[in-house]
């Protein structure tokens, strides 16, 4: 399943070029993970895999990158007869209603929540929505994404008390596109 899903990666998620990222750096390889996690065999693959690295009870990410992965790895686990909840955090919090800035049924304080990525760079967008749930009194030690660039986040996330795992790393992904 793995090899199935680095190739779907390698034909839909992986360009070289000249990119700017999000980070406000450039690079000569963009990688946009939602064709993939935004197709049924793609989720599929990608929800099962990351879910061999969560060991909590809630998921949660960042929107938009997460929004599959999170609603996706619940899909799976219940097929596995396991229960999992998923938040979702909001960039900003919402500006009416409860303001909240996490959606989902939230867990007693306290609770251990992974965090799944789909793609981590310097680490930034991960470490804001591991703030985002210790704030509210959640523990969050772990990130778990489908790719990480190596560009500085494993060290950021490190820094903050965090541990990454990723399914594929850019190299693996640059390696079967040479």
């Amino acid at each position: 399943m793995k090899e199935l899903l680095l190739e779907l990666l390698k034909k839909d998620a992986y360009r070289k070029g000249e990119f700017k990222l999000s980070s406000g750096k450039t690079s000569q390889h963009y990688i946009n993970c939602k064709p993939v996690i935004l197709s049924s065999t793609g989720l599929w693959y990608t929800s099962t895999l990351l879910l061999q690295y969560v060991n909590d009870d809630v998921v949660a990410g960042l929107t938009l990158g997460a929004d599959p992965l999170v609603s996706g790895a619940c899909c799976v686990a219940a097929s596995d007869g396991y229960k999992l909840s998923a938040l979702i955090i909001r960039k900003e919090p919402k500006g009416y209603g409860t303001k909240s800035q996490v959606e989902g049924l939230l867990p007693p304080e306290g609770t251990k929540i992974t965090v799944l990525e789909d793609v981590v760079t310097t680490g930034g967008s991960s470490i804001k929505a591991v703030k985002v749930l210790r704030d509210l009194g959640y523990g969050v030690d772990r990130i778990v994404c489908i790719i990480d660039r190596q560009e500085g986040g494993k060290e950021s996330m490190k820094k903050e008390g965090l541990e990454l795992r990723s399914l594929f790393t850019l190299e693996d992904l640059n390696a079967k596109n040479e």
